[in-house]
């Protein structure tokens, strides 16, 4: 079953979906890459600091063994001793520990940027149940770790060989040799084997990288099943969607037709159109208060004959109306002429109909 869901997974990876493994911690990560940078930080402080640390450290200590027999180490004395080596020795320490520290950050940063997640430090079954730490054990990633610390520990032994087998003459004296005299040496051998190891841990690391951010990307491929389930996450489930949209359509209709009873006139194409316009003193230019066609505009007469409005029958105008003209907004000034017309003789029908009311 396992098999057949990854042979499902074809689709890459969406943003979302990048996205939420980076909150949990899970990045395309090489260890070999940060141990590059160690083995580089390494190389830094042998180059640079070795000398003057080891220098620094013998001024230090010099006193301790120099005077060992006077140094009093009962009660209190003891724990000022320590207390005062240790502020020594760290102090002198300190740089190179803060520069392995800072290649150690370096080395993840390269391959991806800062985290700051507890999901890794939560508790989960799986990482104590002996079935799962079985599964891992002879897993294809556990193979791989293997076959690749195997040929790491044959390329550093045969580096090793190669740089130390041609002075092994001048290892074998150093021990007759005068320490101050001796760390030179060893320093220069070490600086050969850190640049050895270097040169060919750049190809090690690189082509582990190329991996692992491969196996990453493949691990977070997902299914087209998984992407329209996380479509519809982010952007709705259309059915709902198209529900939402229904309801507003229904709610802005019973709006509109609530609005009919204060319209003005209705301009209608017999069978077809219908727009309801309010025109008072003062305003500007006639507003539509609804429009519709066939049911709708059915329903704006119906109402407009039970309100006793004037119902203008303009086929030409009422389309043009319909098309050109939103809800509870003014109409476009192409068609104040016409509009006009039609207001006007609404208007000369209402004073006609209340002068014959009082007679």
């Amino acid at each position: 079953m396992a098999e057949t869901d990854d042979a499902e997974k074809t689709e890459d990876p969406t943003q979302k979906r990048l996205e939420e493994a980076l909150e949990k911690g899970d990045v395309a990560k090489s260890q070999e890459v940060s141990t590059w940078f160690l083995l580089l930080g390494t190389g830094l402080v042998v180059a640079m600091l070795a000398t003057p640390m080891a220098e620094n450290l013998s001024a230090a200590l010099k006193g301790y063994f120099a005077h060992a027999h006077a140094i009093p180490v009962d009660g209190p004395a003891l724990k000022d001793l320590w207390r005062d080596t240790g502020i020594r020795v760290g102090a002198i320490v300190a740089i190179p520990l803060l520069l392995l520290v800072g290649m150690a950050v370096a080395g993840n940063l390269v391959q991806h940027r800062m985290v700051w997640t507890t999901e890794r430090m939560k508790p989960k079954l799986n990482k104590i149940s002996p079935l799962a730490g079985f599964k891992r054990l002879f897993s294809r990633e556990s193979l791989v770790n293997f076959l690749k610390g195997l040929v790491k520990i044959t390329i550093v032994g045969g580096i090793m060989v190669a740089v130390l087998l041609p002075e092994r003459d001048r290892i074998d004296t150093m021990v007759f040799r005068d320490v101050a005299l001796m760390l030179p040496e060893v320093r220069e051998l070490a600086l050969k084997l850190i640049i050895a190891i270097l040169a060919v841990m750049t190809i090690v690391a690189g082509a582990d990288y190329v991996y692992q951010r491969q196996r990453w990307h493949e691990k977070l491929k997902m299914s087209q099943r998984e992407v329209k389930e996380e479509y519809k996450q982010s952007e709705g489930d259309p059915l709902i969607k198209g529900k939402i949209r229904q309801l507003r359509a229904e709610r802005s209709r019973k709006r509109m037709m609530a609005a009919v009873p204060d319209a003005t006139v209705v301009i209608t194409n017999p069978t077809h159109y219908a727009v309801a316009l309010k025109y008072e003193d003062g305003m500007q230019a006639p507003i539509c208060l609804a429009k519709g066609v066939d049911q709708t505009a059915l329903k704006i007469r119906e109402i407009a004959t039970e309100k006793a409005i004037p119902i203008v029958e303009n086929p030409p105008l009422a389309r043009a109306l319909y098309a050109t003209v939103e809800l509870d907004t003014p109409i476009p000034e192409e068609h104040y002429r016409a509009v006009a017309e039609v207001i006007g003789f609404v208007f000369k029908l209402r004073r006609r109909q209340g002068w014959r009311a009082g007679d």
